[in-house]
């Protein structure tokens, strides 16, 4: 606004000059007090803006090798799937087409409390929830492959699951055209059971007990299966003498413990080769066996761990994971572990480019993720399979050693003994641990998971600290190159909310609840 005598009276840095000049010396010295302080503080924010900045390029820096090799991967490989692809703008063919290729996230509390990069494989996205969904698929595809099972005939799948593989199975089955049958441990959450209720499943609660009881949940499971047809096709007993599976044309039987295929077809001796052809279209009875079955170490072996080694571009220290069956600890340990000794021996990550941009050679440790009650921490700690639970006077008939579902285990399967010889460690997580991390990942990160995935993050942070103490006694500790650990977030919170996400029911076990991980970060 200018006045009539053309001035402009009412702006105040104009007229600044002026009304200085009429106050003298103690106008001078309040105006050089304030401009003293606003430039101390615009310093300090400066300061504070170009550390901030400093340290947003070290973290770029540090990823941008992961982001070339990715870029680099996908012109050399641009027939596979790529994650971004597939989200964005590929039609995928069914359900089973949105299995895999899951993202690898930053936890960010964890790692800025940590210092290192705890990065998690979002294996909760898979459309059944879970990576079982990954094993489901691989067992239905090489039964079909090897004409075990045929789609749209009325077969039956048949799997002793705690819920996750069940799930995944009871998904599959039915956009196949199978029925699916599961037997499932009574004192599993119930909101699984009325999932697999909702999928259609055929679903048998039995009470826990020990493998070697013939009312386990697996064994039912298998002896289901065996029940469904009067010929075995495949199983253990299908050379039995007394079996019929010989007098089929063609087909002699086939003598696995992994899996059970029986039909119910009519069959005698003088049953020919078009009657052999029509006993495709009968209904049949498999068991999956997810344990024993190795088709799920190759699930992860040729998928898991390979998505893996892109996404982090060969930058990685540690990989840490629960075993329940153990196909996704040893599937993705195998893949990593083959892939450093490649990488070491060629100084390249696979793709083409110089391997990690130095002449060191690297390694990866893998760290199994154990909760409380199992004994496989005992068997990669000191070679014997053993749980304090065991001891004689502390066993109890059925056991209830852990709040946590999914992991875990009293014995060797043989899917967890394909890894054997490339487990490095194992950490032992509490059940108040579990709680306490899970707590803290939804309230500073947004997280909501299960307990298994809750086991996985308490022993990356430790297994984190543990390689960043070594390396700080040993000299190696680089600031400008953080430790790189990746494990499994295998399972959502949804599915755990009436037990591990229960505070009433964990305080009748007497399980402390809060959010403090401090004592894990020790």
């Amino acid at each position: 606004m200018t006045s009539s005598s053309g001035s402009t009276s009412w702006l105040p840095w104009p007229s600044l000059p002026e009304k200085i000049a009429g106050h003298g010396r103690r106008t001078f010295f309040f105006v050089g007090i304030i401009s003293g302080i606003t430039l101390s503080l615009g310093s300090l924010a400066t300061a504070l803006i170009l550390a901030d900045i400093r340290a947003h390029r070290k973290r770029k820096k540090r990823f941008s090798k992961i982001n070339k090799r990715s870029k680099d991967e996908r012109s050399q490989h641009n027939h596979r799937a790529d994650l971004i692809d597939i989200r964005a703008g590929s039609v995928v063919n069914g359900v089973s087409g949105l299995i895999g290729n899951t993202p690898l996230m930053r936890i960010n509390s964890l790692s800025e409390l940590t210092g290192c990069e705890i990065l998690g494989k979002a294996e909760w996205l898979n459309p059944g929830g879970s990576p079982k969904d990954r094993v489901a698929k691989q067992i239905l595809e090489d039964a079909e492959d090897e004409g075990l099972l045929h789609p749209n005939t009325g077969s039956c799948i048949f799997e002793g699951t705690v819920g996750s593989t069940g799930i995944s199975l009871a998904t599959l089955a039915k956009a196949k055209g199978y029925r699916c049958s599961i037997v499932i441990p009574d004192d599993v959450a119930s909101e699984k059971m009325d999932l697999l209720r909702l999928l259609g499943a055929e679903i048998d609660a039995v009470r826990p007990r020990g493998i070697v009881d013939p009312r386990h949940f697996v064994n039912e499971a298998r002896k289901r299966a065996e029940e469904f047809g009067k010929v075995e096709l495949v199983g253990p007993h299908a050379y039995d003498e007394g079996s019929d599976a010989g007098i089929i044309p063609g087909w002699d039987g086939e003598k696995r413990d992994d899996l059970v295929v029986t039909t119910n077809a009519e069959i005698s001796a003088n049953t020919d080769e078009k009657t052999v052809d029509e006993m495709e279209l009968k209904p049949r009875g498999f068991f999956a066996d997810q344990f024993e079955n190795i088709s799920n170490f190759y699930a992860h072996y040729h998928g898991t761990g390979p998505e893996i080694w892109r996404q982090t571009g060969g930058i990685i220290d540690a990989f840490v994971a629960g075993a329940g069956t153990g196909g996704t600890l040893a599937g993705v340990a195998a893949y990593l572990k083959e892939s450093v000794a490649k990488a070491n021996q060629s100084g390249s990550d696979g793709s083409g480019s110089a391997f990690f941009g130095d002449q060191r050679e690297r390694s990866i440790d893998i760290v199994l993720a154990d909760p409380q009650g199992s004994g496989l921490f005992n068997r990669v700690k000191y070679g014997v399979m053993f749980n304090q639970t065991e001891a004689e006077g502390k066993r109890r008939r059925h056991q209830v050693d852990t709040v946590v579902e999914g992991i875990g285990l009293n014995r060797l399967t043989k899917n967890f003994g394909l890894g054997l010889d490339y487990y490095d460690d194992a950490v032992n997580v509490t059940d108040e641990e579990a709680v306490s991390m899970s707590r803290h990942l939804v309230l500073n990160d947004g997280l909501f998971l299960g307990s298994s995935s809750a086991v996985n993050c308490v022993a990356s942070v430790k297994t984190a600290l543990r390689i960043k103490r070594e390396r700080e006694k040993n000299g190696q500790l680089d600031e400008e190159t953080p430790i790189v650990v990746v494990t499994i977030l295998c399972d959502h919170g949804s599915r755990h909310l009436s037990k591990f996400w229960n505070d009433e029911a964990l305080t009748k076990l007497d399980i402390k609840i809060d959010n403090d991980i401090s004592t894990i970060l020790e």
